[in-house]
């Protein structure tokens, strides 16, 4: 394993009774970045995190963490991971600064170094001023900050969020992603949603899985590639034919709207039609009054990956 490369999953499976839950996953985690998992609810998101977290046993397969094994060295492994499970495991009877001091004796940090660790993680998550309140009497948002607190406490290279957001009102999930920023300049994470907004506004990567399944691997910039524009909107004052506007090289199929407009698609790797289209405009006199590209959302694209049937091979739109 190179350095690179901080958490390194092999062929992973997981049956219940049965019931495939996780099938022939495999991917890398690098330094510094922030790999977004993303699927359907039960899709396979939560039971791989806990296999990569070191609380779920795979029923075959390989996790490497800082190219410890998993299963043959768990202690060596965990020592380089944390984990913000869905629900944050919190005691909601004790004060932040309590909850953190019993935290920093689970991971083992060193008693000389336990307050400056402690200190740390209050810093780094913004809970100065709750510090000594009692956890069960701050706000939702607070409490995933806790439940933050706790995974970086014993300053891990990866970082697993298993939906850091749900639940939250749009201020709180603002200053989440705010800090899951800031931790990527010092950790890796992974980060467990199906909220796609979240995937686009701080991850890096995303993966897509499906059915137990991963169906997509991508940069965020290479998914950016997948939402340009495939089809457009137009209409004229005096509409040509569909026959007309099919002619036009670039354009593989008119659908006449309503409205009376028309969408003309064309595959955006091949010939944009839009510079023929206007000089046909002039030429012919058809009098074009809106010309609108449709940008597929990553919803969209989310929702035709997710919704065909599972294959050998991810699915690339």
């Amino acid at each position: 394993m190179t350095q690179d490369i901080l958490i390194r999953a092999e062929q992973l499976y997981r049956y219940y009774s049965g019931h495939c839950a996780v099938k022939n996953v495999s991917f890398d985690v690098r330094r510094g970045e922030i790999l977004g998992f993303l699927g359907p609810n039960g899709a396979g998101k939560t039971t791989t995190m806990q296999i990569l977290a070191g609380s779920l046993a795979p029923s075959s397969g390989q996790v490497r963490i800082n190219d410890f094994d998993l299963l043959d060295k768990p202690k060596q492994a965990k020592q380089g991971l944390g984990y913000l499970p869905e629900t944050p495991p919190l005691y909601r009877e004790l004060t932040v600064t309590e909850y953190l001091a019993f935290c920093a004796r689970l991971n083992r940090i060193p008693r000389n170094q336990q307050a400056g660790a402690i200190a740390s993680a209050i810093n780094r998550c913004g809970l100065k001023k709750v510090s000594k309140r009692l956890i069960g009497n701050l706000s939702k948002g607070y409490q995933q900050r806790v439940g933050i607190a706790q995974a970086i406490i014993h300053s891990p290279s990866v970082i697993i969020l298993d939906e850091p957001t749900v639940g939250l009102d749009p201020i709180q999930i603002r200053e989440i992603r705010e800090l899951i920023r800031e931790l990527a300049q010092k950790h890796s994470v992974i980060l467990s949603t199906h909220i796609l907004p979240e995937v686009q506004a701080i991850c890096d990567r995303v993966q897509i899985i499906n059915q137990g399944e991963l169906v997509l691997t991508d940069t965020i910039a290479g998914l950016s590639q997948r939402m340009e524009a495939t089809s457009i909107l137009v209409r004229f004052d005096a509409p040509p034919t569909t026959e007309a506007l099919m002619s036009i090289k670039g354009v593989t199929s008119v659908e006449r709207e309503e409205d009376g407009r028309f969408r003309l698609r064309y595959q955006p790797d091949k010939q944009d039609p839009v510079e023929e289209l206007v000089r046909r405009t002039v030429d012919k006199g058809w009098h074009l009054r809106e010309l609108t590209p449709e940008r597929r959302t990553l919803e969209e694209i989310f929702v035709a990956i997710t919704q065909t049937e599972t294959s050998q091979e991810p699915v690339l739109l």
